[in-house]
């Protein structure tokens, strides 16, 4: 059983820049970190086996996320998010476990387990993406008191660490909806949240992959991965820069189908 990692994409940093910035500004406005149109453009246009394109699709997502967290903690305010600094913590111990687990475990799963499981995932956030574009996202919140929102919190973030190690994603789609839904945060509070809890999922992910050698290829690096961070970087800013002129439900519904379509395309793809 082979993961594919010996096929390396030739270095096109013009054309990562590029991609990298394109899919920066949808997840700027769309409100996540894009990393989701990233992976099929990996996959597809510059060749990387699924193996090779989640970890580099991480190690991107730390880049994309840790400028996130410098942007939204050093030029802007920010929500208290004392209150709901048990559910952080609980989300976060979740993910951080299972991101660990998850790195090792996409080590074992052969070509075809894997893209089925890319596949699978981007559909289910391409589904996250209609839901919300149809019937909005209203902050809920379970009732305070006993150990169901924290056991909620270790189980939810569970779910997004092993989503975000298998996806190279940071996982905002999946935290931003847990903060609202389950524990009552506005979005503005969810999306700080979700930096929070990236921020460690992502580093733990692309720490163990590095000791497991994956990011030795200092052409790869070079040519694909730092340019592709620089444009995400660069394109976030400007997506969020330009979200108040953008037409969100219609924006969503529009990215959803293309992840549906490159989940299909995913799930069709002939095993090598």
């Amino acid at each position: 059983m082979t993961d594919g990692t010996q096929r390396a994409a030739p270095a096109r940093p013009g054309l990562a820049f590029v991609c990298g910035a394109a899919v920066g500004v949808l997840g700027g406005l769309i409100g996540l970190g894009g990393a989701e149109f990233r992976l099929p453009l990996l996959i597809g246009l510059f060749a990387l086996a699924a193996h090779q394109a989640v970890r580099l699709n991480l190690l991107v997502s730390l880049a994309t996320v840790s400028a996130s967290v410098v942007a939204r903690f050093g030029f802007a305010s920010f929500p208290d998010l004392v209150g709901l600094a048990p559910e952080i913590a609980a989300v976060t111990a979740g993910a951080v476990a299972a991101a660990w687990f998850g790195t090792g475990l996409l080590a074992r799963l052969g070509v075809s387990a894997l893209t089925r499981t890319i596949a699978a995932l981007l559909a289910v956030v391409s589904v996250l993406l209609l839901a919300e574009a149809a019937f909005g996202l209203d902050a809920v919140g379970l009732p305070h008191g006993g150990a169901l929102r924290p056991l909620v919190g270790v189980l939810a973030g569970a779910g997004i660490g092993l989503a975000s190690s298998l996806l190279g994603v940071a996982g905002g789609e999946f935290i931003i909806p847990t903060m609202m839904l389950a524990f009552g945060a506005d979005v503005r509070t969810a999306g700080t949240a979700s930096l929070l809890i990236s921020l460690p999922t992502v580093a733990v992910g692309v720490l163990r992959h590095q000791r497991q050698g994956a990011y030795r290829d200092p052409g790869l690096l070079a040519g694909l991965a730092l340019p592709m961070a620089a444009g995400s970087v660069a394109g976030a800013t400007l997506g969020a820069a330009l979200l108040p002129f953008a037409p969100g439900a219609a924006l969503k519904v529009a990215l959803a189908m293309l992840l549906a379509a490159s989940a299909v395309k995913l799930a069709r793809r002939p095993r090598v």
